[in-house]
């Protein structure tokens, strides 16, 4: 009698191992990150593979894991049963053998190792992926019997049981868990911005970092040549788009190396310089183009410079490579950059902001949230905010932030005073 109670008892301590087993590796494989695991297969890892088939199986995984451990309870909760049914017959024993399962099964069998596994899902994952993977294998035709009813079921009621992948989805998701690491302090500043960056080139165009057509230095191709190339010396740009007669008129774009290279080429002799067949074909792309598109088109054609362009031809900008790996790494200074002061803090902590000072720009010097949806610039943000152009000492509250127009030029807002930000509450 002892030594068959005896018995029993260590049978019901394995199948609460075998459960508790099971409830860990449901917790680690639906929690362990599918990025993680992709690295470990490339880097080699078996394990990893093991824990990938897992996830892209999904619901069989579940299946498998649920029928394995739905089984052991149940198989564990009949033999105690039996046993407090012997020692207390009646009611009672089966109240008793209730008690102590729940008891067991709930803080041996689930509480405790899915409380292990949240804490370290992926290693737990790839230690019992290969169990896991053979029940799959073993219980494969059960498992899909009891899929295909749940689906049917599910397709009665009208829902569809496929998981879409949604490429937003995935980049809100890499974005969520950035700012979720930031904020525990695992992230720094500049990384969470780099990041960020990089998952924002999908969301822009090239209008929203171009240069204004305002702001291009631009070179006449009919200036004498001498004039042409020491204007060209004098700039602090590389490349500059020529011009015929009209600004809009791009005709080429000139490259310095190329320049120097015909100069020497003509061993000094500036004046017998052909400018126009010195500089290169103009490349020209629409204002709507994509960051990230505009970024691979640069990286296929080995190019640096791109002029845009509206819907009716029109000239609205310039982008450039470094335009676009500045909204990834921030403002790039070389000893040839004129740098241009836009943002000046002041002692109680708000910025007097040129107006074509970049919404995004401002953000990163300032660690702001002000958002750059609907404008580019911030006298642009403001003119949108205030549905009118302001005039010189208007103050606006909005997004958090007081803002005051301290010049304007004509249609113009040049200059911004910018509070930091408010407390809640705050109207004036």
């Amino acid at each position: 009698m002892a030594a068959g109670l005896l018995l029993t008892a260590l049978v019901i301590l394995v199948l609460l191992t075998l459960s508790a087993l099971f409830s860990a590796a449901e917790t680690a494989l639906t929690g362990a990150s599918r990025a993680r695991m992709h690295q470990l297969e490339r880097e080699g890892s078996k394990s990893a593979k093991r824990v990938n088939l897992l996830i892209d199986d999904q619901e069989r995984m579940i299946g498998a894991v649920l029928l394995g451990n739905n089984l052991i309870n149940i198989l564990c909760s009949a033999l105690l049963t039996e046993v407090c049914s012997r020692a207390f017959p009646g009611a009672w024993g089966v109240v008793l053998a209730t008690v102590i399962t729940t008891t067991l099964v709930l803080i041996y069998a689930e509480v405790l190792p899915k409380t292990l596994a949240i804490g370290r899902p992926d290693q737990i994952a790839r230690y019992l992926s290969g169990p896991v993977l053979v029940m799959m294998t073993v219980f494969g035709p059960l498992i899909a019997a009891i899929q295909w009813f749940i689906n049917g079921v599910l397709g009665l009621i009208g829902i569809r049981p496929v998981a879409e992948t949604d490429a937003a989805a995935a980049q809100e998701e890499i974005r969520g868990a950035v700012e979720y690491h930031h904020s525990e302090g695992l992230v720094g500043a500049r990384d969470r911005r780099m990041l960020g960056g990089v998952l924002d080139l999908w969301d822009m165009d090239v209008s929203d970092v171009m240069v204004h057509r305002r702001n291009i230095a631009m070179l006449d191709a009919d200036l004498p040549p001498r004039q042409f190339v020491d204007e060209a010396l004098q700039s602090t740009y590389t490349r500059l788009p020529i011009y015929r007669d009209d600004p809009e008129n791009i005709i080429g774009v000139m490259h310095a190396r190329d320049l120097a290279r015909a100069i020497s080429a003509v061993r000094g002799d500036v004046d017998s310089l052909d400018v126009v067949a010195i500089a290169r074909e103009p490349w020209f792309i629409p204002e709507t183009t994509n960051l990230n598109d505009q970024l691979q088109a640069f990286l296929r054609r080995k190019s640096h410079f791109a002029l845009i362009v509206d819907e009716y031809g029109a000239l609205m900008g310039l982008v450039t490579l470094e335009d676009i790996l500045e909204e990834i790494v921030g403002e790039i200074d070389d000893e040839h950059d004129a740098r241009i002061e836009g943002v000046r803090r002041q002692p109680d902590g708000a910025v007097n902001v040129d107006g074509a000072v970049a919404i995004r720009d401002l953000n990163r010097a300032m660690d702001w949230d002000l958002p750059d949806d609907d404008a580019v610039t911030i006298a642009g943000l403001v003119i949108h905010e205030a549905q009118t152009i302001p005039e010189p000492g208007q103050t606006f509250i909005f997004h958090g932030h007081r803002f005051q127009v301290l010049r304007r030029q004509r249609n113009q807002i040049t200059a911004i005073r910018v509070s930091p930000p408010l407390e809640a509450g705050t109207q004036s």
